[in-house]
């Protein structure tokens, strides 16, 4: 697979930063202010997302309606919402891309919702290792004893992740 190319980048607007910063608050409340800088850009990409740069450093994305933070942005500046903590068992498998499996699971952030997204990390380290969308609620995700609970968006190793600057 082609490595991603940045076509553009553009600084972006203050109403655009506005709207933003209230879609990454929405996600994961006034832990998005440890995003807010005075110098975001656009980077604009031939993928299935919209990256923004915070201090040139490729620390948020736009995907379906949401802004999240990247695996390198929830490394950077880590923040507790919105979190699925795995065992060491599975780092490996959710490091490759794999989706996150329920017995792999340790602990669900009650604030986990269905269709959103949400950070993966190790139980040791609490080291980010993906971007996931949940297919259930933190509650129901806790409930269920087996099968896929969250698919894969972005990952360490990925793309994304080697993007160079």
């Amino acid at each position: 697979m082609a490595a991603l190319a940045v076509r553009k980048r553009h600084t972006i607007r203050k109403d655009e930063l506005a709207e933003l910063f209230a879609l990454l608050g929405k996600e994961i409340g006034p832990s998005a202010e440890k995003f807010r800088s005075d110098r975001v850009e656009m980077a604009e990409l031939d993928a299935p997302f919209q990256l923004y740069l915070v201090d040139r450093k490729p620390l948020l994305m736009r995907r379906e309606g949401w802004v999240f933070p990247t695996v390198r942005g929830a490394i950077e500046r880590p923040f507790p919402e919105r979190t699925i903590t795995v065992d060491m068992g599975a780092v490996p498998f959710v490091a490759k891309g794999a989706d996150v499996m329920r017995p792999g699971i340790v602990s669900v952030t009650d604030d986990v919702k269905k269709g959103s997204p949400a950070i993966v990390v190790d139980e040791r380290h609490k080291k980010a290792l993906a971007v996931v969308v949940a297919l259930l609620d933190g509650p129901a995700l806790r409930a269920e004893a087996k099968g896929k609970v969250a698919k894969t968006v972005h990952h360490v190793g990925d793309l994304l992740w080697a993007l160079e600057l």
